[in-house]
């Protein structure tokens, strides 16, 4: 049965962002990452408040998802949005509960690429989702970073751990996850050999 929805996770520099780009143009589907769900909250007036507080944050999920589409594309790797485009005097956590919500009110709409750190647990009791994780080796990760950004190789190592420990710490808080697996994803996708365009095939092929 063809999938509606495609949530690829990964970690920084895998290429996952642009993999999911390449995905939903090649199904004709919508796309929508973290990136773009922040800057659709701050380009839709959505303000601190809206995010902060629970209730308010449900009201404007319809004007958020309305939103989504029109931010900066990321760079190949996805480094433009490491962190994510944040809302002044919002916390994190906020934030990343706001980005939550708007994944799983847009896999609703169905025919839509996901590309989020925890896409696919978020939406893990849903049928019709493929889920991807798209990841590589720290050393190519790092490599693609220091690339990416003129940065000392052994930099772009520490950047890329750095990362790595708050993408874990965030799947363990919010969704219990101790150690990510394999068995967490119906596929995963090695970028160290293979380009963007051969990992995208491959993800297309298996949602189709």
């Amino acid at each position: 049965m063809p999938c509606t929805v495609v949530c690829i996770s990964r970690p920084d520099g895998a290429g996952g962002a642009s993999i999911g780009r390449v995905v939903a143009d090649r199904l004709g589907f919508d796309y929508v990452d973290e990136a773009i769900v922040s800057g659709a909250a701050a380009k839709g007036g959505i303000s601190a408040s809206d995010v902060a507080d629970a209730e308010k944050r449900k009201s404007v999920l319809g004007r958020l998802v309305r939103e989504i589409g029109r931010t900066a594309v990321p760079d190949r790797y996805g480094f433009a949005g490491m962190s994510g485009p944040d809302l002044e005097g919002v916390t994190s956590e906020a934030v990343r509960s706001l980005i939550r919500d708007t994944i799983e009110e847009t896999a609703n709409q169905g025919n839509v690429v996901i590309v989020s750190h925890a896409a696919s647990l978020a939406l893990s009791d849903r049928v019709n989702v493929l889920r991807v994780l798209v990841t590589a080796s720290p050393e190519t990760r790092a490599r693609r970073l220091s690339e990416a950004r003129t940065l000392d190789l052994e930099e772009a190592r520490k950047v890329i751990k750095d990362a790595d420990s708050a993408r874990a710490d965030y799947l363990r808080r919010f969704y219990g996850v101790e150690a990510e697996l394999p068995t967490h994803y119906d596929l995963v996708v090695n970028t160290d050999t293979l380009s963007v365009e051969q990992a995208a095939d491959l993800v297309a092929q298996a949602a189709s």
